[in-house]
């Protein structure tokens, strides 16, 4: 199983079949913020909507489908399971045994809200066992929603922006943006540096995980023979082993570095040198109009 092909998460996949591609790396910049910041305190229409538009964007994107899929597929399951377990958790599930307060109290607050609840469920007795009632309330839902919506969006706009972005154009519009501050005497350049290294440093995390999933199938380990002890000692271990290996690919990058007495870091060399055609002005310009169409309608239309 090779996780850097399957799973390419967080990495860049070189290609020039994807229009992502040719859009400047400002503007992706600004487009993954709306996704990250529009979402707070936004309704669960305008959530869903983000969810959609990114599944959207990322099947007219012309990234070939092996490089997105499995991704894909595994974060629309890890969000559901997420969001489904905040529903239920947060759900009222009332005692079994008495109320704790008269509900006729909240009569008045029922009349004037009939949709209160979605979906009631009373105490129901199958045999000798008897089920307590359970109501799923709008809040729990729109919690729920949330919460799925919130990881998906958050993970995979940026994915997609990592996916079809040099780091070092990541680097040159972050140190466009922050441009001003240098005025203030703020260190950019050496936190730009640094952004730079941790972005080329996600594939690295990625193959010390892939060594240690071979390393423990070619071993052949049965967890079922060992006893669930010994298991949790056997993954407590490859857990312990993975961060070991990735604190020495720290150390030893970081040797590297202090082996020479002067790190220069000359922003000229992170800039876009791609030639500017009648195509690259036409997708920034869509670029340009989707972020202002976004904008607009979180304005009117986020609080739903």
């Amino acid at each position: 199983m090779n996780i850097l092909t399957k799973f390419p998460i967080g990495q860049y996949v070189d290609g020039n079949s994807s229009w992502l591609r040719i859009v400047d790396s400002r503007l992706k910049i600004i487009a993954v913020l709306i996704f990250l910041i529009t979402p707070i305190w936004a309704g669960p229409l305008w959530r869903l909507s983000l969810v959609i538009c990114l599944i959207f964007i990322t099947f007219i994107s012309l990234i070939p489908p092996r490089v997105w899929w499995r991704s894909l597929l595994f974060l629309l399951g890890l969000s559901l399971f997420i969001g489904l377990l905040t529903l239920i958790a947060s759900s009222d599930i009332q005692s079994l045994d008495s109320y704790l307060r008269d509900p006729n109290e909240l009569n008045l607050m029922l009349e004037s809200q009939e949709n209160w609840n979605i979906l009631e469920i009373s105490s129901k007795k199958i045999g000798f066992i008897t089920f307590g009632p359970y109501n799923l309330s709008r809040k729990a839902f729109e919690l729920g929603i949330k919460t799925s919506t919130l990881i998906f969006t958050v993970i995979h706009s940026v994915n997609l922006m990592l996916l079809t972005t040099l780091q070092e154009d990541i680097v040159w519009a972050l140190s466009w943006f922050m441009n001003p501050l240098r005025k203030l005497g703020l260190p950019i350049d050496k936190w730009l540096f640094q952004l730079l290294l941790a972005l080329r440093f996600i594939p690295l995390v990625q193959e010390e995980l892939q060594n240690i999933i071979k390393s423990v199938s070619v071993r052949s380990i049965n967890l079922r023979s060992l006893g669930f002890k010994k298991s949790i000692n056997v993954l407590l271990t490859m857990v312990e082993r993975l961060f070991l290996n990735i604190f020495l690919r720290i150390d030893q990058g970081a040797d590297s570095l202090l082996s020479k007495k002067i790190i220069s870091i000359k922003n000229h060399r992170y800039s876009d040198f791609e030639k500017k055609n009648s195509l690259t002005f036409i997708f920034n310009s869509l670029s340009i109009c989707f972020i202002c169409i976004a904008i607009f309608l979180r304005k009117q239309y986020g609080a739903w």
